[in-house]
């Protein structure tokens, strides 16, 4: 029999500044759509179970909307406002949320929403609706079926009120306080297992003593002057407990390591706390046994007193990055048919399906119900799995795990939160501000002592290391360094210290996606031959730096580093360029959206077609006749697959759109 273990992990960094206020909407927002919803899909299915992780800094943040309500979001303050009394800052701030959604799933779905988005400047009358839309698009699919309100507003669908904005801000939130209740319901009924994570999200190895990030990687460079925050590690730990059995009424069983982080010293901080059990990366366990053969993947191990498994990397990243692009029931049936061969190929298997439960579902038609309803109801039927939480596997017999190597689950290292020039600077300012104020430690009240403590635990959080440097986008880099500095700030100002001037300086570098996109200037025609025939053949194409815009989909680096696309009258062309030579033996899917067209086999060096004409060498060109594509407007995208799995989605960050009516005149100049 074939356990499947689903580890839901739920998670916001603290928006709050030290105003004590949330600048960001992000907690709200998946409050109304995902934290209910998710587990409510659960508790409607007879056969399935799942672990839900819920760490410490949303827990905190939805207490403060069942506290307070409104009042302690920026975004909900200024969106009760009337549009006509908002600065101009207010309305670009407003404005610049409602806009971050993604186009396909949360935009396109809604005729009101599809026209504001495409405006430049907005009306107050105009500005309302956006307010509202935006509200709806993000009410889950529980909301939508069951608020009165919700589905009035829905049905009206533009030209709203003010009356009907506040009427929709209270009905959601007064929702928020059902949310944790049903958790804890859920868990006594033994439907769910609720385990949590360190405080603030910390990459807790790295606390304890930061060269461990040169023990999972040799070549990365690390921050000047460390000092160790073990002290900080263990409080972490402590308080994420406290809270737990203060919201459960019970000891949490288990821990999710922040981005399944671990080392041999943060494991022993878990046992000295009796964590029963805790979960992290294949990476981490392939690494520890030095063997990277499947049937040591399957299995609840015992390392020195607790209990570890370890996540199948492509069964979580198919559901968190790659599905999303498929038809649900094609989607479900694949994982099924993954399901299937590890039952056939492994005894006994136990196969931990961890992942983010809240940001891939805006990515997914229909916010992601159609494909979990789908998958829930596959599952149940199968007669060789069962669905069990974590605290009902650790009854199964483990297996000795004799050492475990640092690492997490992005590349089995830690090289996504420290090692270049912005993150090290980040841990540079906290090992600065730590340092003066252990100088002032003997001066400061206990009072005084336990707030700079907290502000210290919140500037360790993972997701502003995350953003920093290079590895990902996000358009509000700049608010998240904002609020990592102003923790560090806050703890100059309680100890009684003039601030230094360094932390007034932006550590982000403003991004946007112009950084890593550049259109095309005008038609190109390349020789399909897989090499640089000339400088110029390419020279006027677009360009996506995927090594700019990376996603942490893979397991490994990127294959394809760059793709370079164009067209002449005849012809759409598309160039990979990358280690070339890792595509050996793979495919190389190209579909319209959501259609595949084309699958092309690596192993032929040149294939052609009536449609398309594709050579491997040194890099990788392609050319499609547009006459087989039929349409003004295409959206491109290609997936790398090799045996069954998929290694690579391009673009990884945005859309190849391509305009087949485009004339290049914003190009020319005289």
């Amino acid at each position: 029999m074939l356990t499947l273990n689903f580890i839901w992990h739920m998670h916001q960094p603290s928006y709050l500044n030290e105003d004590g206020i949330m600048h960001m909407p992000w907690v709200f927002l998946h409050s109304i759509k995902d934290y209910f919803d998710m587990p409510f899909l659960v508790s409607k299915f007879e056969n399935i179970k799942a672990t839900f992780n819920l760490t410490p800094t949303l827990i905190e943040q939805i207490l403060l909307y069942e506290e307070y309500k409104t009042e302690k979001d920026k975004f909900l303050i200024l969106l009760k406002k009337d549009t006509k009394d908002l600065t101009k800052e207010e309305k670009n701030f407003i404005i610049k949320i409602c806009k971050s959604s993604p186009y396909k799933t949360m935009v396109e779905p809604y005729e009101r929403y599809k026209e504001l988005y495409q405006k430049d400047i907005l009306n107050n009358k105009e500005l309302l609706d956006l307010e509202v839309i935006y509200l709806l698009s993000w009410t889950g699919n529980y909301l939508k079926e069951n608020s009165e309100v919700v589905k009035e507003l829905l049905k009206k669908g533009k030209n709203f009120t003010s009356e009907d904005k506040n009427s929709l801000i209270e009905e959601l939130i007064n929702f928020i306080p059902k949310i944790l209740p049903f958790y804890k319901k859920l868990q006594e009924e033994g439907k769910i297992s609720i385990s949590t994570t360190p405080y603030f999200h910390p990459i807790l190895p790295l606390l304890i003593d930061i060269n461990v990030a040169k023990e999972a990687d040799k070549n990365i460079k690390l921050p000047k002057n460390p000092e160790s925050l073990k002290e900080d590690a263990i409080l972490h730990i402590k308080k994420a407990k406290k809270l737990y059995e203060e919201i459960f009424g019970i000891k949490p069983n288990g821990f999710w390591p922040a981005e399944g982080a671990v080392d041999e010293k943060s494991i022993f901080l878990y046992i000295d706390e009796d964590i029963k059990w805790i979960a992290t990366d294949e990476a981490i366990l392939f690494k520890s046994l030095k063997d990277n053969n499947r049937k040591n993947l399957y299995k609840l191990y015992n390392h020195k007193g607790i209990k570890i498994v370890f996540r199948d990397h492509n069964l979580s990243d198919l559901i968190g990055f790659v599905y999303k692009f498929w038809d649900f029931e094609k989607a479900v049936n694949d994982f099924i048919t993954h399901l299937k061969n590890i039952n056939n190929n492994f005894e006994n298997s136990i196969v931990s399906v961890i992942l983010d439960g809240e940001n891939p579902w805006e990515y997914y038609k229909n916010n992601g119900k159609d494909f979990l309803n789908k998958l829930y109801e596959e599952i149940s039927s199968l007669d060789f799995c069962k669905t069990k939480t974590m605290d009902e596997i650790l009854s199964t017999e483990p297996k000795n795990l004799e050492n475990i190597k640092p690492g997490s689950w992005i590349y089995g290292n830690f090289n996504t939160w420290i090692g270049d020039e912005e993150k090290n600077k980040a841990w540079e300012l906290i090992f600065q501000t730590k340092r003066d104020f252990k100088h002032h430690l003997n001066e400061l009240n206990e009072d005084t002592i336990k707030q700079i403590e907290e502000e210290f635990l919140k500037s360790e959080c993972s997701d502003w290391f995350w953003w920093y440097g290079k590895g990902h986008f996000t358009k509000f880099n700049l608010e998240f360094d904002f609020l990592f500095r102003n923790h560090l700030i806050k703890i100059y100002k309680l100890i009684g210290l003039p601030v230094p001037s360094n932390l007034y300086i932006p550590i982000a570098k403003s991004k946007n996606i112009e950084s890593f996109v550049m259109e095309p200037k005008s038609y190109i025609s390349p020789v399909i031959d897989g090499k640089e025939t000339s400088f110029f053949e390419w020279l006027d194409s677009g360009l996506i730096d995927e090594e700019k815009a990376y996603t942490t989909m893979q397991k490994q680096k990127n294959i394809i580093s760059k793709i370079y696309w164009g067209e002449d009258e005849e012809n759409i062309y598309l160039r990979l360029d990358g280690d070339i030579k890792k595509l050996k033996g793979s495919k190389i899917n190209i579909f319209l959206r959501e259609k595949n067209l084309f699958s092309l086999n690596t192993d032929k060096n040149v294939y052609e077609d009536d449609c398309i004409k594709m050579a491997i060498n040194e890099i990788v060109e392609i050319a499609i006749k547009k006459k087989c594509i039929n349409q003004q407007l295409v959206y491109f995208r290609i997936e790398i697959q090799k045996d069954n799995n998929i290694l690579q989605v391009l673009p990884g960050i945005t859309e190849l759109k391509i305009n087949l009516n485009e004339d290049f005149k914003r190009c020319w100049f005289v």
